[in-house]
């Protein structure tokens, strides 16, 4: 469940970034590569930074890591309201925008660029970064002007109200954003009755949409319109035109999960859910599979507290034990780490903590081999999915952090980011720290 959307941190991070160093697109900057073992599980983790700037990986339901594997995408406040890559094995950190961007990060998964918006006027551009380029001239200190790494793909008009709320086609060739209610008002039936606001944070109400830009001609395109509000637009990575978003409350929602076709048709529910699931973190993790987790963190009503962990404590750092969301997210339903097939549309549980919050951001690995998960307390779980064998990776990344670990896989499998507080002195900065899977788990089956 969503405090708020992630296109409204990102902006957040981009904009409001607190004062500190200014520099120009593929300035370096020294490694704060450090390897630190968990003082719990005695898993070796990387941190690749380790100092109080303010670091934030991009959300699970996009790419971390550029084309090549090599490089890291995160957001930081090293430099003010600027992207940042850092190089996995060496540690070099490098600026990858100039001029600021609005919203999500979008790392093309077959080719070395970037893409984004930013705010022009009352408007907004799409902005795409030739990031093999600008690596190449930075590591060999023949840096040109930001307009030879950075260029204007085109423009969004004010009348869409377009937002950060972004996501990379997997041809590369389309970007989809958020439009606003009115841009998506225009669109819908007539008669088409509008939803209200859902639950305690008065979030969730209606009408919003997607539309989609080419990034090589500008040509805009409108894609769906709904009557609720839309969050979490994410593309399929491995199949072309094929998008699937949330409902935005917050929290728990009506209907959490959608997918649509690029050209709008195909509208339906991801997983059609009780209304006593409560559905949340949905991501993309192959051609035909989402991992979602279905919550099970609050007291069933009436039942002995002892059933399950006193939730004593989360209340402050955790959303989700407030009134008003109804009888929903309780373990007197089943729970946790779900995938659901978006052929077959066949949903399995893969596995639940036996205690505690359950599962809460999830996300797994293409080949279909490993799913993840983290929880309230901040620990991560790997899940072994052919032998639902889990195994604690690691904890002890402070619930005062200033957000969650937000686990995502690697493409190829074998590691894990996570964002983390663990190394820091205020227990709320944030750092960009990889996670290794077992080696005796990376040999099963070899």
């Amino acid at each position: 469940m969503s405090i708020r959307p992630p296109w409204y941190a990102c902006l957040l991070a981009a904009v409001l970034a607190a004062p500190c160093a200014h520099a120009g697109i593929g300035q370096r900057f020294p490694s704060e590569r450090k390897v630190v073992k968990d003082p719990v599980t005695g898993t070796m983790l990387t941190f690749l930074t380790s100092q109080p700037h303010g670091d934030a990986k991009i959300y699970p339901t996009h790419p971390q890591w550029t084309a090549d594997g090599k490089w890291v995408i995160f957001r930081s406040h090293m430099v003010q309201g600027e992207a940042m890559a850092v190089n996995e094995k060496t540690g070099d950190i490098v600026q990858v925008t100039e001029g600021g961007y609005s919203g999500m990060l979008n790392a093309a998964r077959h080719s070395m660029k970037l893409y984004f918006l930013r705010q022009a006027g009352s408007g907004q551009q799409v902005v795409e970064v030739d990031l093999a380029k600008l690596f190449a001239d930075s590591a060999a200190g023949t840096l040109k002007k930001a307009d030879a790494y950075q260029r204007v793909t085109g423009t969004l008009p004010a009348e869409l109200q377009a937002n950060g709320n972004t996501a990379l086609d997997a041809d590369e060739e389309w970007l989809y954003f958020g439009i606003g209610r009115d841009a998506a008002a225009k669109y819908l039936p007539a008669g088409t009755k509008l939803q209200p606001a859902f639950g305690p944070r008065h979030m969730g109400a209606g009408p919003a949409g997607i539309a989609r830009v080419n990034v090589r001609t500008g040509e805009i395109r409108h894609v769906v319109s709904v009557p609720f509000q839309v969050g979490h637009i994410q593309a399929n990575l491995w199949n072309a035109g094929e998008i699937v978003f949330c409902w935005e409350t917050g929290g728990k929602a009506p209907q959490r999960t959608w997918t649509v076709r690029a050209d709008g048709s195909g509208l339906r529910p991801l997983y059609p859910e009780a209304p006593y699931e409560w559905v949340t973190h949905e991501a993309v993790i192959s051609r035909d599979e989402v991992a979602m987790a279905i919550l099970g963190h609050r007291q069933i009503p009436g039942a002995p507290q002892s059933v399950q962990e006193p939730t004593t404590g989360w209340e402050g750092a955790n959303p989700g034990h407030d009134d008003g969301w109804g009888a929903t997210g309780t373990r007197e339903k089943p729970s946790g780490l779900a995938i659901v097939n978006l052929r077959t549309r066949q949903m399995q549980i893969v596995g639940q903590t036996p205690s505690g919050s359950g599962f809460w951001h999830v996300h797994g690995s293409p080949d279909g081999r490993w799913a993840v998960g983290d929880d309230f307390s901040r620990s991560v779980y790997i899940i072994d999915r052919k032998t639902h064998e889990m195994k604690m990776l690691t904890t002890g990344h402070k619930t005062t952090a200033g957000d969650h670990p937000h686990p995502t896989f690697k493409p190829d499998g074998t590691a894990i980011e996570i964002e983390s507080a663990m190394l820091s002195a205020d227990g709320r900065t944030m750092n960009i720290c990889i996670v290794p899977v077992p080696e005796d788990w990376l040999k099963r089956g070899q």
